[in-house]
């Protein structure tokens, strides 16, 4: 019988992102928006700045150049400047890395009602990065960009409520947050969504609606969601039982690197199920399992999958485990 594992929450890690994907570049050459920027064009000094700092549309790569430029437009009151401003104090580029200079201007781009900035603000209030950890705070900048539609802070106020970051637990409202998250196509909303029907929190059990959230995640590629479906399968909840499909989503997630997938998977070649039976092969995956997770059972499986093979079975092992890092796959 395959041994089951854990099924898992995808624990999003609040990150500020670098670019807006939503730049409008303007049709201008470079220089004619260069000189824009120099007679004191608020949006070309913003422009020439992104566009130093992408190193695109003309301009060369430079930090230094695209500091300049951003800090002009953000002193003139730019909200998408002053955010810009936020990532690169936040970063270290262009500029010696200081975190309380990147909650400065990201609370400027929030106050302004930037929903980048107010995320961003509050991600910062979430990690406790150039300003006390306060969770209280991090909800309120995290609901007023979710509430513009940010998916990463919708998805950041169901991970709070859901595991109860600084306030108490409340499943209805982590639902709530992923949900919409989840149906704007974001991947690790989607598994903790799936996450909160297989587990019934904050809504009626339902292993068919794990299976389609965490289909749709796993589709994506998300490492833990299709080690999920893949359990799923396994076990038939939600779904028809099927080896060979739980064996493939087990595949894909151990391909990643995941040590639930490299698990199940090692445990689906040792007992032949969906697979042709390989020890060796159960034991690549162990292995690789364990040094990802050093936790007792999967150390356990491991020497258990270990002492099942000979001297020479356990060199070629290793020798696939090695293989596997340096990004040769495992053999089928």
């Amino acid at each position: 019988m395959l041994r089951a594992i854990v099924l898992g929450l995808v624990y999003a890690v609040f990150s500020a992102t670098v670019l807006a994907s939503e730049v409008q570049w303007s049709p201008l050459p470079f220089d004619a928006l260069r000189k824009m920027a120099a007679h004191g064009d608020v949006d070309a000094q913003y422009e020439v700045g992104l566009r130093y700092l992408a190193g695109q549309r003309g301009a060369p790569s430079d930090h230094r150049e695209a500091f300049k430029w951003l800090n002009a437009a953000a002193e003139r009151g730019s909200a998408r400047a002053q955010y810009e401003l936020g990532v690169m104090y936040t970063n270290g580029k262009g500029v010696p890395s200081d975190y309380v200079q990147a909650v400065s201007w990201f609370r400027k781009s929030a106050e302004q009602g930037y929903a980048n900035g107010q995320y961003n603000l509050g991600v910062m209030y979430a990690n406790g990065d150039g300003v006390s950890q306060d969770y209280a705070q991090a909800i309120v900048w995290f609901r007023k960009a979710a509430e513009q539609g940010y998916i990463d802070a919708q998805g950041s106020l169901g991970l709070i409520y859901g595991e109860g970051m600084g306030v108490p637990k409340d499943y209805q409202q982590a639902l709530g947050w992923y949900r919409k998250a989840a149906e704007q196509g974001n991947a690790q909303a989607q598994a903790n969504l799936g996450m909160m029907y297989h587990d019934g929190l904050g809504v009626l059990q339902d292993d068919q609606q794990a299976a389609a959230w965490f289909h749709k995640a796993a589709e994506q590629g998300n490492a833990v969601a299709q080690h999920n479906l893949g359990t799923l399968y396994q076990d038939g909840n939600g779904v028809a039982q099927d080896y060979p499909q739980a064996v493939m989503w087990y595949r894909k997630s151990a391909e990643q690197g995941h040590a639930n997938g490299l698990y199940s998977l090692g445990a689906a070649y040792l007992g032949g199920y969906g697979v042709q039976q390989n020890q060796v092969l159960a034991y690549v995956c162990a292995l690789l399992a364990a040094q990802r997770n050093p936790s007792e059972d999967y150390q356990r499986f491991r020497n258990e999958v270990a002492s099942q093979l000979t001297p020479a079975q356990l060199a070629v092992g290793q020798k696939l485990a090695g293989e596997w890092e340096a990004g040769v796959p495992l053999p089928e």
